[in-house]
């Protein structure tokens, strides 16, 4: 198959770019998703997730104002599968988001899922797997929507991509039950073996004296936040998470998962040396630091192509740029006070199985029997009650056009970056470490022209302020991007002006066959209830909290308890159970 076809659809609108005119086109990707190997970082290989039988996944180039239709096949032939176009605010196609069981079914072996949008926004991007635990194996990779009103045309010579990643030796569904265990009280995170640039430990990027770059820089890893830094260069930010910003020179910058940043770098007017670009990751996400990891990656700027390849120098500390004070180049101001105003107290704790979860409010996030998008298309005017869509979902209905603060009180010792679907959202505040819950007597001001972007971290045991518009009706996750954290419950859903929803969306047939194919219903609360919608009876629950006086190590020691009283029950019911024979004849001493 195709790995893509692209058109020209000349009745599309038309952008002047380079002061040429641009038609927007429609863009085909014909995709098989299916299994084949690599060995990345030269240790072990083994299966990943392609397209087409090629890994690492192409990057894509697109421009605002395409139209993109991408057929996804599922080929792996023993998990489910999914798209999330990571970043785009799908505006009247919320149903193109990709979350399953969010704004679709998953998509079965052997169905064929289409998703349909026109891009109205420009920057960096990826696209990535939403099914559970899914894209550290793999499925993942770099978008880039080219903007025919780029702030900084003509002040570069070329564009460049960089991801930086994680890479575990062990597939995530083995992960992922180790993880979320009786075993793994503690909710220790596995470390990853390596990491990796644009998916490999040996990249280099050829580059010519004196031309200036636009380097797309991208973290499309499952946990590591990673500092990035060139040696003997400096960088100048120009973009966040597809939000253009005023330059801001730094020598290094922190990319959590999820996160990404185009910069100007301008090369030296010299061909002599080549200069390690280095990834390095946070090692204080870690609970343990084996003993044979290497936490940084090297790749190198190529000025000599028979030249010398460096070593990088180690350094004393990281100092890395504060987004928080970048400024967008559109000048979009601080948006009015609020009309409602959520808050989150993040946590990790242990439920009655032993192991750990992750929870906003002390709801741990289980995903629905139907689809939270389709029960606001099938319920009327019930959709404006979050109560129909199940209690685990940690659903929040807003009003159309409602300002929307999220105060986030991290009780977690650890860092967490949170991603918001469907927007961007103005960054008012981020805590110092340890400063605990939010009070907004601790900042006087908020920044006058704020920072916006998609993927932001809270510091540990510490709080933000983020602001948007809900001026997208759809049905949006808020999660924790740390792909453990995700699937281990750090979720929660807004549901967005669900009478607009109910008024001008339709969503296409091809979602209700890949349903159908799937056994996932379409209709109803939850539960799939279509006459009660508000008897939630056999809706997905997460698990009970432990009983009053228990705890996890408490769990652990009964649940292994049990298991050896189960051993040596079964070891005394078969010796019991086994024939009588004649005793065996012992010789008498002579």
């Amino acid at each position: 198959m195709a790995f893509f076809f692209k058109f020209a659809v000349a009745s599309l609108a038309l952008f002047f770019y380079h002061g040429f005119v641009v038609e927007a086109e429609t863009v085909t990707y014909n995709w098989n998703i299916s299994w084949t190997t690599a060995n990345p970082d030269g240790m072990l290989e083994r299966p990943v997730i392609g397209i087409n039988g090629q890994w690492p996944l192409p990057v894509l180039n697109l421009t605002k104002g395409d139209r993109v239709v991408a057929n996804v096949h599922n080929g792996l032939g023993n998990e489910t599968t999914s798209i999330h176009w990571h970043g785009f605010f799908h505006h009247n196609t919320t149903f193109m988001d990709g979350p399953p069981h969010v704004v679709q079914c998953e998509i079965p072996p052997g169905s064929t899922f289409v998703y349909n949008f026109t891009l109205d926004q420009a920057g960096l991007y990826w696209y990535h797997s939403h099914s559970k635990g899914q894209y550290p194996d793999g499925l993942r990779q770099a978008l880039i929507i080219t903007d025919p009103e780029n702030p900084y045309l003509g002040q570069y010579d070329e564009e460049l991509v960089i991801s930086l990643s994680d890479w575990y030796h062990d597939q995530m569904p083995d992960l992922l039950k180790g993880f979320i265990s009786v075993t793994n009280p503690t909710g220790a995170e596995p470390v990853p073996k390596s990491a990796l640039m644009n998916e490999t430990q040996n990249f280099e990027l050829p580059v010519q004296p004196g031309k200036t770059y636009l380097l797309r820089i991208v973290n499309v890893g499952a946990f590591a936040s990673q500092y990035f830094w060139i040696e003997g260069h400096n960088m100048s930010v120009v973009e966040v998470d597809g939000v253009w910003t005023k330059p801001n020179e730094t020598s290094m910058i922190y990319l959590t998962s999820a996160q990404r940043y185009s910069v100007l770098i301008t090369m030296k007017n010299e061909t002599t040396t080549n200069y390690p670009m280095v990834g390095s990751m946070d090692t204080d996400l870690f609970d343990k630091i084996p003993a044979d990891l290497n936490w940084n990656v090297t790749g190198w700027l190529v000025y000599d192509k028979q030249g010398h390849r460096p070593q990088p120098h180690e350094l004393e500390e990281f100092d890395p740029l504060d987004d928080v004070y970048l400024t967008p180049t559109d000048g979009v101001e601080l948006y009015e006070q609020p009309d409602q105003v959520i808050v989150l107290n993040m946590s990790m704790n242990n439920l009655g199985d032993g192991a750990n979860y992750a929870f906003f409010n002390d709801i741990t996030y289980v995903s629905q029997k139907v689809p939270t998008l389709y029960s606001v298309m099938t319920t009327g005017d019930a959709a404006s009650n979050p109560v129909i869509y199940g209690r685990d979902t940690n659903s929040y209905v807003l009003l159309k056009d409602q300002v929307i603060d999220i105060v986030l009180n991290n009780l977690d010792t650890g860092k967490h970056p949170f991603h918001l679907h469907g927007h961007n959202f103005q960054v008012l505040y981020r805590s110092p470490e340890e400063e605990g819950f939010f009070n907004a007597t601790n900042t006087t001001s908020f920044p006058a022209v704020p920072m916006r972007r998609d993927t932001f971290w809270v510091k540990p045991t510490g709080n933000f302020l983020i602001r948007f518009k809900a001026d997208n009706p759809g049905v949006w996750l808020f999660h924790c991007h740390l792909q453990f954290h995700f699937d281990a419950g750090l979720a929660m859903t807004f549901v967005e002006a669900p009478r607009e929803m109910q008024q001008n969306l339709k969503i296409p047939q091809n979602h209700y066959d890949v349903c159908k194919a799937s056994g996932e219903p379409v209709a109803g609360n939850a539960a799939g209830n279509t006459v009660d919608l508000f008897d939630l009876t056999g809706e997905n629950r997460s698990v009970d909290p432990l009983p009053a006086g228990f705890t996890a190590k408490g769990v652990v020691a009964l649940v292994f308890s049990c298991i050896a009283a189960f051993v040596g029950c079964a070891a005394v019911a078969w010796y019991g159970a086994a024939p009588l024979g004649v005793a065996p004849v012992v010789p008498s001493p002579q």
